[in-house]
């Protein structure tokens, strides 16, 4: 079924549906990772976008129910140079298409992904629109410039847990009757891990529970627009601020509570947790042109001195400059176009990273920050 890509700009770039007939909308953006196509489909700091994938055969190992980050497809579109609809793996319990169509996302291949990601990387992430519904690309164009813009829009809104749950042995464990109208420590369970996690949800991927519970964490996920009266009333050993979509800057809700709770209890934040973070210090945030998405991005650690390979999502980073000073260290730095990608607090306990350690994308993953994490818990 052809189908037709156009960007904001007037380009276009015909294509073909994998998975029946349909439009979408959103800002474009690619990744370049070789595999782990399930993990970016699921991963909430991907709403409000579509994805296409640089490496050009996808689909091969199939779909599981293993590899998911959170409870559904978040993208609003995907696009591949070829699909491939006969999976080969032993772990596979479906098809990449069937997946899609499912969860009623659209899907297109035979779309020139070199050209789409030359041309992103020249002018910029943008809106666009895929379709197989409206054949003329003036029209498209025109709804492609009426998409709302990744900037200035809340997206955490959309992707935030509307009620606190335990993460207890891999899976989402909701608060027992009545126990949401006594936020307290009577809620912790005294049998499980020592140490106490108030995770707030602004997009949590599965796999960073995970790792908070592998380092002896017993973690409450809690919306977003929990207050910090409420976190303090759990009195718990320590604070994460999740990943998460969009533009940081109207999450202040968000930015209003961490800013709050700094000197309070240690705080790790990661991607977009790590924006808030570096907002409620007094710095500030900016739209990077195409962003950093994939599992292969060079970062340096300025105190170890070691190149790290990272897994990244993101459209917007914390202004190196609004935080420099005696108060914060810079710790991390891209080493493509020298952004910033952690810093820790000199007085504080104050952690945070904008890459995404629990991904391990390589030999030099960073997921020792959780044990970092827990370091200070204990200290504390």
């Amino acid at each position: 079924m052809n189908g037709l890509l156009a960007l904001e700009d007037g380009r276009t770039f015909p294509c073909r549906s994998f998975t029946g007939p349909g439009e979408c909308a959103g800002e474009i953006v690619f990744n370049t990772s070789m595999t782990g196509y399930q993990e970016i489909l699921t991963d909430p700091s991907y709403r409000g976008q579509m994805v296409a994938m640089t490496y050009p055969l996808i689909g091969n190992y199939g779909v599981n129910a293993e590899d998911v980050e959170s409870d559904r497809i978040q993208v609003r579109g995907f696009l591949v140079r070829e699909y491939q609809a006969h999976p080969s793996n032993f772990r596979a319990t479906g098809t990449l298409g069937d997946y899609l169509a499912g969860q009623g996302v659209l899907g297109v291949e035979g779309l020139d992904t070199r050209a789409l990601t030359l041309h992103i990387r020249s002018r910029g992430a943008m809106r666009a629109v895929i379709s197989t519904l409206d054949p003329d690309p003036d029209s498209l164009v025109k709804k492609a410039r009426a998409v709302d813009s990744m900037a200035g829009a809340d997206f955490v809104a959309e992707v935030t847990v509307r009620k606190p749950y335990f993460w207890h042995k891999g899976r989402c464990v909701p608060l027992e009757q009545g126990e949401e109208d006594r936020l307290d420590p009577s809620v912790w369970d005294s049998r499980s891990a020592p140490l106490r996690v108030v995770a707030f949800d602004f997009g949590i991927k599965y796999n960073i529970l995970r790792c908070l519970g592998r380092v002896g964490c017993q973690v409450l996920v809690v919306p977003a627009s929990t207050p910090a009266s409420t976190v303090k009333a759990l009195e718990p050993d320590g604070v994460f601020l999740s990943n998460g979509p969009g533009d940081p800057e109207p999450v202040t809700y968000a930015i209003e509570t961490v800013r709050d709770l700094l000197g309070y209890r240690p705080l790790f934040g990661i991607c977009l947790g790590h924006q808030i973070l570096g907002l409620a210090l007094g710095g500030r945030t900016f739209k990077l042109k195409f962003g950093h998405r994939g599992a292969n991005q060079p970062v340096k650690n300025l105190l170890t001195g070691r190149v790290e390979i990272t897994s990244q999502n993101h459209g917007f980073a914390v202004e190196t400059k609004s935080l420099e000073g005696e108060a914060v260290e810079i710790t991390h730095i891209n080493l493509n176009d020298g952004t910033l990608e952690g810093f820790r607090h000199r007085k504080l306990p104050v952690l945070a990273v904008q890459y995404h350690p629990e991904a391990s994308p390589g030999p030099h993953d960073a997921d020792y920050l959780f044990d970092v994490f827990k370091e200070m818990m204990t200290r504390n």
